[in-house]
């Protein structure tokens, strides 16, 4: 029993390290994976910002000779924008740059998925919920996914 309490602890003591449903937005495409994240890249570097990496997870699998459905993440900033977090607090390097997942489900529909910038530094101690460089990644992921939605 008492090593069933401290399984139960240690994982209860885990759950803040994972990201709820809650935490991510979900933006319904109207293309595929390829096209949706192609419209992506684009609203991206448009917007001024580096492309540090586009990844694809289903080549990756492929690789393997595994499959996944279609699945690529695109990691993309702005130093400008992303700078000052990490000067508020070092550990917000582990989340920045910015990450946009766009994949498809097991409908068959596209999807572009990011953790909420409110969400993902608001925890760490020094970064106000409130700070302006959160308000900008909130406003620029939701203009950037929805370009690529395709609205």
């Amino acid at each position: 029993m008492k090593r069933f309490l401290a399984a139960v602890a240690v994982c209860v003591a885990a759950l803040p390290a994972f990201a709820s449903n809650d935490d991510i937005v979900k933006v319904r495409s109207s293309g595929d994976v390829a096209t949706t994240m192609d419209r992506l890249e684009a609203a991206v570097t448009g917007a001024g910002a580096t492309v540090f990496a586009r990844v694809d997870h289903a080549a990756g699998a492929a690789k393997v000779d595994m499959e996944l459905a279609p699945a690529q993440v695109l990691i993309f900033g702005n130093p400008k924008l992303g700078t000052p977090a990490i000067q508020d607090n070092a550990v917000a390097g582990l989340f920045l740059p910015l990450k946009v997942l766009v994949y498809q489900d097991g409908a068959g529909q596209t999807w572009l998925a990011y953790e909420d910038p409110k969400e993902m530094l608001g925890d760490l101690g020094g970064i106000s919920e409130d700070a302006g460089y959160i308000k900008t990644m909130t406003g620029a992921l939701g203009k950037l996914t929805g370009k690529a939605a395709g609205e």
